[in-house]
This record gives structure tokens, sequence and C-alpha cells, in this order.
């Protein structure tokens, strides 16, 4: 203004400078006006752009016609690239999801002229958390995904031909293409509801109905959620008084029996029957259930919860239940007893690491499975269980956001976050040295420490020692002597090598001393291998060490095995046939993490290593039971090396050479699969060679040239 006002020209008479003042007055306060005006408009667009899915106060009417064509049936075959139009997504520069939310709507029957009203306040906080995230957009010709503003949360609230004519009259629904419906409780009848090609998101989903990379398995909220208050951390982390909660209405009748049994025999086992409604002015909630205990006290539920180590979740007449968020709210452990239950968000969480699964036929030995978990499981099971609920499941804005990026991750599968991500805990509960949280790759200058366990072979011995140092990334041997009865050879005569050497004469004959986290081993990767295993190449032991450096948290190894169930026997099965498939890699030429030393010798679970060490057989299944329970990962198999005998040894030396050796082993396998409650290994059709181990290259580019075929 002062700038206009200083380049008037003051030389020219009073009237005209007057009105040149007011002239310029004018053209001023227009000028701000419209400035004004312009913002307003920007704002007001902005505000009506944010406001207009969730604007209560101006409701379209919608009339649904019984002449309106409905949707189809839900295509069961839908897969990501075949029922969606990825096209949309990523329009513009977006390289991430954006999701338009139809303007809410009131919808009337035409026959009864009855207005429906189908919006929750459940489905509302949903609807709020979208509209308010970063995946929002107003511009339905920006979105990639479309969610309707019809309320489908409980599909027994409302008829399905209502829900369904009502999706059928959206703008976009064009089949259901690139359409979200949210649908937590399923219908009572088993019934589903006519989508079409829409993404389904919702609970009670089984293995028969999900489609895989496709729908989304959601938790069942509770609004008793929201009443839990924090736990404090001694209470959180410390086995509880009961060790089992069983809440009685929750389960089906047929189970009800051995649930009972099971509590008669074991003070240990704490079950809630008879929930009954009442109201109290105290209560924060009001219909809360009292529930009437096997011990005749009271308690109020889902606050009982609180009250029980491990919480039984299985069937019920109804899987839309919310019992077990609640389990996870109270930060009781859940024990998952459905076969066929599709977990919330089991695509990205690993349910192992903070809840325990049994088949339903084993609900009767549920204690004993129990009474083996040590309390070093109990805390990292709780503590797990404390950080994926306040992370994924709290509440409604947490789970909706949850799912939504899941699908950003199936879209934009190059920005996606790594299972590791989904699940690793703050920087407060992470471990040093678990190796789940390890770099993506080793450092490859650390190399490996070689732990030889070995009896009275002494020239197998002195074989495989000229052999592993001549591997490169060799650190050093450590000699592990089994034999009390006869000293190991004086250093002097062992092979002249540059590598550090060191001999170890154990107190007792036991196939767990290769385990054992000695002092000496300084480096994280750890080769164990047998005396009698002198056939593998440098180039192989270097090749290996190059691929743990890789998968640091797995076994990675030469000789594999596979274990497989045998129907006619109803037993598991030891198998050392050459397959497409194995699920073990025998630590008899074996890389490892360090961190699974300890787990072994001190966190092994039920008497795992005491039974190895008396029957002097299944250490290195042990050791695969181990770590595929804890990563819920398969071993990693390396080239193509099958016959790993040793030619210089006969047969009576060995133990494998024992009739009864494959029986026991087989034997083995079972008895660790019901000790873990669950049958951990997992199976894999996959194998790491060099990558020019086959083509037709000259020698000198490649790198790997000394690899055995068989």
């Amino acid at each position: 203004m002062k700038k206009l006002l200083g380049s008037v020209n003051h030389r020219t008479e009073p009237f005209q400078t007057t009105i040149s003042y007011i002239f310029i007055l004018i053209l001023s306060i227009s000028g701000v006006c419209i400035i004004c005006n312009f913002f307003n408009l920007r704002n007001g667009a902005g505000r009506n752009n944010n406001k207009v899915p969730l604007d209560l106060n101006h409701i379209r009417e919608i009339v649904l016609s019984s002449n309106n064509d409905l949707p189809k049936e839900r295509d069961e075959s839908c897969r990501l690239w075949d029922c969606m139009n990825l096209y949309r997504c990523g329009q513009r520069g977006h390289d991430r999801l954006t999701v338009y939310v139809y303007p809410l709507q009131e919808y009337t029957d035409d026959g009864s002229g009855k207005t429906i009203s189908i919006l929750t306040r459940e489905y509302y906080q949903i609807l709020e958390a979208v509209v308010r995230s970063r995946y929002y957009t107003p511009n339905p010709n920006d979105a990639c995904l479309f969610l309707p503003s019809i309320d489908s949360l409980n599909a027994n609230l409302v008829e399905p031909s209502t829900i369904e004519r009502a999706l059928a009259m959206q703008n976009y629904w064009d089949n259901g293409e690139n359409h979200i419906i949210f649908n937590m409780i399923p219908r009572l009848d088993g019934s589903a509801l006519k989508t079409d090609r829409a993404i389904m998101m919702g609970g009670g989903f089984d293995t028969w109905t999900y489609r895989i990379g496709f729908d989304i398995a959601l938790p069942i909220f509770s609004p008793s959620q929201q009443n839990v208050a924090s736990l404090s951390a001694k209470s959180t982390h410390l086995p509880r008084k009961n060790l089992l909660l069983v809440v009685l209405p929750n389960l089906y009748p047929k189970f009800h029996r051995q649930i009972k049994s099971i509590a008669d025999d074991s003070p240990d086992v704490l079950i809630l029957d008879k929930c009954v409604t009442y109201e109290e002015e105290y209560m924060p909630a009001k219909n809360a259930l009292r529930c009437f205990s096997n011990r005749g006290k009271v308690l109020d539920y889902p606050r009982a919860y609180e009250k029980g180590t491990f919480c039984l979740y299985s069937h019920s007449i109804n899987m839309g239940q919310s019992d077990l968020m609640e389990i996870l709210a109270y930060n009781c452990i859940p024990i998952i007893a459905v076969d066929n239950f599709v977990l919330p968000f089991e695509d990205v969480l690993d349910w192992p690491l903070f809840s325990l699964r049994i088949r339903e036929a084993e609900i009767h030995a549920i204690l004993e499975k129990l009474r083996r978990v040590s309390h070093t499981k109990i805390f990292e099971l709780q503590r797990q269980g404390r950080w994926v609920y306040n992370r994924y499941f709290k509440d409604l804005n947490v789970i909706t956001l949850t799912a939504l990026e899941i699908l950003e991750n199936r879209i934009f599968p190059h920005r996606a976050r790594s299972i590791m991500d989904w699940n690793k805990p703050d920087d407060n509960y992470r471990s040093t040295f678990n190796p789940l949280f390890l770099p993506i790759i080793s450092p490859k200058s650390q190399g490996f420490t070689a732990v030889i366990l070995t009896y009275d072979r002494v020239e197998s011995l002195f074989t495989l020692i000229q052999k592993l140092a001549m591997v490169p990334s060799l650190q050093s041997i450590l000699v592990i002597w089994n034999n009390q009865n006869k000293m190991p050879p004086h250093l002097s005569s062992f092979p002249s090598i540059a590598k550090p050497l060191k001999v170890i004469q154990t107190r007792a004959n036991k196939l767990s001393n290769r385990f054992y986290p000695y002092n000496e081993i300084e480096t994280e990767a750890i080769l164990t291998i047998d005396d009698d295993i002198n056939m593998l190449t440098t180039d192989e032991l270097d090749f290996g060490y190059e691929v743990w450096r890789e998968f640091p948290d797995r076994i990675v190894g030469f000789p594999s095995r596979i274990h497989v169930w045998d129907n006619i026997s109803m037993h598991w099965r030891y198998e050392s046939e050459w397959t497409n498939q194995i699920s073990m890699v025998l630590t008899g030429a074996a890389f490892h993490h360090k961190f699974w030393s300890h787990m072994y010798t001190y966190a092994m679970p039920g008497n795992i290593k005491d039974w190895v060490d008396v029957h002097m057989n299944c250490e290195d299944i042990a050791m695969n039971f181990l770590v595929a329970n804890i990563t819920n990962k398969p071993p990693i198999k390396v080239t193509p090396r099958k016959k790993f005998k040793c030619p210089e040894c006969t047969n009576t030396e060995m133990l494998s050479a024992d009739l009864n050796h494959m029986r026991e082993r087989s034997a083995c396998i079972d008895r660790f699969a019901n000790i873990y409650g669950r049958m951990p290994l997992r199976s894999v059709e996959f194998r790491a060679d060099p990558v020019l181990f086959r083509d037709n290259f000259p020698e000198k580019l490649k790198r790997f040239n000394d690899v055995g075929n068989l």
C-alpha cells in the first residue's frame, strides 16, 4: 500500500491528488477482497474435499430399487493381476496407494419406503481414518482403490440384498473392480456377500475362502479393547498364576468335556463358564460380562484374560468373535487351536513369535505342551505380543492403516517392507546378538570358525584340518576331542597350518558338545563339521560361507534331508532319499550363527538336549527344529553334492551304521514335534549354486570352479 501511494506525483492539484488516493484505495481494497475470496475458495474446497465423504449434515438420499441388478457372486479365482486394473494405480507419478471414499449416502427401500441406516460408529471411524491418512484422494480419477461408504462390517445386521443393491449402484463399481469391502464379521449362515471382483477385508477367513494375495484377513475389533489399561512391565513379562485360561462360551461345545477334564486334574487351569450380562455404574462399559470360574470366583470378562499366561483360542459357533484380540489386549499368549483359520494380517505378521499353534486333535494334550515352554520363551512371546498389539491391533485407526499398507505393498512391491521390518520391535526390545536382526549381509572380513567334533579318527582329522586351512575365509579351527579315555594328540603332531588351532577335551562324550558356545569362538559364523567329512573342496566351503553371509539367520550347509508324514503309521518319518525338497541340513557340515549355539545350550525347549545326549543321536535334527521354530524359515542347501562318505573310514566307526539309527531319527522328529506343539520344519525346493556354475564360460571368469556335482 505504501509503495502504491509513493508513486503518486506530488505536483498535481489537491483535488486530483484526493481522487487519485481514493481510486488507488478502491483498487487496493478490491485486490485484497479478490485475494481473500481466492484463499477462501481454496480453503473451502480443501475443507469440502475432506468433509464430503463424512459430511453428516448433507447426506444424499438414494432409492434402492428391487429391479436393480445385483453384483455377481464373489469370484473365488480372483488374484491381484486378473481382478484389478493395476493401470489405475501410480497415475500422475503417484508412487503410492490412493483411495477414494464415496460420499455418505442414505438408502431408502422403494418397496417398503423404509430408510435403512447402515452406518455404525465403527465403520465411520474406518472411513475417517482413510480420509485423514496419506492414502486419501478426493479425486476419483486419481484413485487406485474405491471404498464405499456402505457399512458391511457386520453382515448380520442388514439384509445381504440391501448391501448388494447399494454396492451395485456405486458410480465406479464396474463389477467391483478396484473396490475394497470391510466385512469383519461374516454371516452366521455361512453365506458370503455378492461382491464380484471386490477385495474383501474381513475376519473369520478360513483356508477355503481366503484368496491368497488378494483378500486381507482382519482382526475382529472389540469395543472393550478401548478400556484396557496399560499393563506394567512387571505384570506383562512374567508368567502368571494360571498357566492356562479358557473361556468355555467362546468354544464349540464338543471341546467342553476335554477342557473340564483337564481342569479337574490340574490346578493350573482356570475356566470361565456361565457368563451373564450385567450393568453397574462403576463399570466403564455397560452390558459387560460377568463369568463364573471353576474356582468359585466371579470375574469380569474380558479383564479375566490378564490372569492367564496362555489363553486358548479355538473354534466357536461364530468365528467372527473378538476374543483373539481381547486375549492379546491383556497380553495373554494365544494358544490357537483352529486348523484352517487364517490369522489376522498373516501375510506380514510372524504369529509364531507371539503365539503358539496346535491342532484341534491335540487339545487334550495342551498342558503337556505348555509345561515344556521355558520362562525365557514366555518372556519373548509376551514381549512380542505386547508390541504387535500396540503396533497393529490396538484400535480401528491402526487396523485400517495396516490393511492399506499391506495393499500398497502388494501393488507397489518395490516399496514394500520386508517381513523382518514388519515384525521387528522397537530398539528398546532389540537383542544385540539375535540373528533375526542382523544386517542383510554379514561382514566378509570376519570369516568363520571351524568346530570339528572328533573321537579317535586321527588320520581323517588331520586330513580335514589341512583342507580347511586352505579356505580363504577360515579364521580359526577348534577341535572338540570327545574321547575321555584317551588323550588327544599333542599339538606338535598336528599338521602345520597358518591359521590358529586349539584342541578342547570334553568332560563327557556328548553330541551336544559340538554346539557349546566356547569362549574360543570369536566369529559370528561357525562351521560345524565331522572329522570324516574331508571330501568338500576349498571352493565349496568358501562358497558355503558366502551363502551364509546372505542368510545369517539360517542353517546353511551341504547334506540335506526331508521329513514326511506317514499316513499309515500316522507319524512323522525321517527320509534321506534324494528328492526335490529339503527341510533339514545336517550339521555334520553346515554353517550357523553362534547365537544358535547359545540357544541350543541354554534355551532348548523341554528335555530335548538331555534326550540327545543320552541316545547319542539327533543333535542335528534338534538344531534344525530350534532354528526353524524361531525363524519360521527353512535351511539352505549349498551345491549339488550329495555324497558325504569318508573313503578312509570303515562303516563300523560310524554312528549311522547302526540299523536302528534311521528308526531313532524318525522317532526324534515325532518326539520333537510333540514337545514344540507343532511341526516347525519348513520344506523348500531351493538350492544355492554359484551363478556361473553350469555356464560354458572360461574358468578365469568363474570364482568357484572346483564345485562337485555329486
